[in-house]
């Protein structure tokens, strides 16, 4: 890859502030559960930002983190002042440990595991919306018996438990009418249960893009059940000792997120190759999850259209044993979102 000139873009910590404190006083907020006062700047080191490094994760389920970190935005933008680190989340529960362990400051999941987290005491918020996917379905191995899902009892389905693809099959049995009972679920993380299914240790699997696309082209698997709106977003989130302590850091990556969606917008066949690479598949296959299978345009703000969805999956979660209580979800509802990050979002502030 060509090496790319290096130009730095500062934003100084008060400056953001500053923007910080201008969105809260405009949308009416009340500074609330661990929010960083407004109108103060963080304390931070010589360089005017409020940490000397910056972790956050990258997946192959987030094309916009492939984006962010194969163009060096941020790097480009931070210069030598903040080292920018980079950790790959194999999962949403993988980010959620993540998140959780103060391993990573900001992390990808899905809508479904944001929610869990929060639910089961992980105090994360979310603060960007990065995709609307169709990435989880029900697939099967190429000449399987089983062809609705109502097949699925009394059989083996691998799936990631704490992910999409898990709430995506406890969704599908529910409108089945299948007790999750009669199911044996094997917990595998998202590679190993295509590997489960192509080998033959499971009569089905939860799947995931880009690895459930893969498996189509490459081993002939089918897709026994696909429901757009069983997939929840794809969330971008942040742990609360993160946001208190460098907002300035935090407004940037949200500020980068936007400035990929665009670009990824502008160049989907540059997006594919970039997805191909990092997640070593055909070309073709990542060209269908990219076009086929991933909405970019959307409303990045968390709100009402997030909520109504995790509103039909938190039950479930209840149900499933996963949360305690509805009043957990409720709660956890009440506070998952935090969106004056994304109502600030300026793409112009990140280097080209």
């Amino acid at each position: 890859m060509t090496a790319r000139p290096r130009t730095a873009v500062r934003r100084p910590a008060a400056a953001v502030a500053s923007v910080l404190a201008a969105t809260l006083l405009l949308g009416g907020c009340v500074a609330g559960e661990g929010e960083a006062q407004a109108g103060s700047a963080p304390e931070g080191d010589d360089s005017g930002w409020s940490a000397d490094t910056l972790t956050l994760d990258f997946a192959t389920y987030n094309p916009l983190s492939l984006v962010i970190k194969d163009q060096g935005w941020l790097e480009d933008t931070l210069g030598d002042d903040v080292a920018v680190e980079w950790v790959q989340s194999a999962g949403s529960n993988k980010a959620n440990e993540a998140l959780r362990a103060g391993a990573i400051d900001v992390g990808s999941t899905a809508g479904s595991a944001a929610l869990l987290a929060r639910a089961n005491g992980s105090p994360i918020r979310t603060i960007d919306i990065y995709s609307q996917p169709e990435w989880s379905a029900l697939v099967v191995p190429a000449g399987s018996d089983i062809t609705d899902v109502a097949d699925l009892a009394g059989r083996s389905v691998a799936a990631t438990k704490g992910t999409d693809p898990y709430f995506f099959l406890l969704q599908s049995l529910d409108a089945a009418g299948v007790d999750p009972a009669d199911v044996e679920v094997q917990n595998l993380q998202h590679a190993d249960g295509k590997a489960a299914l192509e080998n033959g240790s499971v009569d089905a699997w939860a799947g995931l893009d880009p690895l459930m696309a893969a498996s189509e082209a490459e081993a002939g698997s089918t897709l026994l059940y696909r429901n757009v709106d069983f997939n929840t977003y794809g969330f971008l989130n942040a742990t609360q000792d993160f946001l208190d302590a460098s907002p300035d850091l935090a407004q940037l990556v949200v500020d980068a997120y936007e400035k990929a969606r665009a670009w990824a917008q502008e160049n989907p066949d540059e997006v594919a190759a970039i997805l191909a690479d990092v997640a070593g598949i055909d070309p073709a296959v990542a060209q269908t999850v990219i076009t086929e299978r991933t909405t970019l345009d959307i409303d990045p703000v968390p709100g009402e259209a997030q909520r109504a969805v995790l509103d039909v999956v938190g039950p479930i979660f209840v149900e499933s044993g996963d949360v305690a209580s509805q009043d957990l979800i409720d709660t956890a509802l009440d506070g998952l979102f935090d969106p004056q990050l994304a109502e600030a979002a300026d793409p112009s502030t990140i280097a080209d």
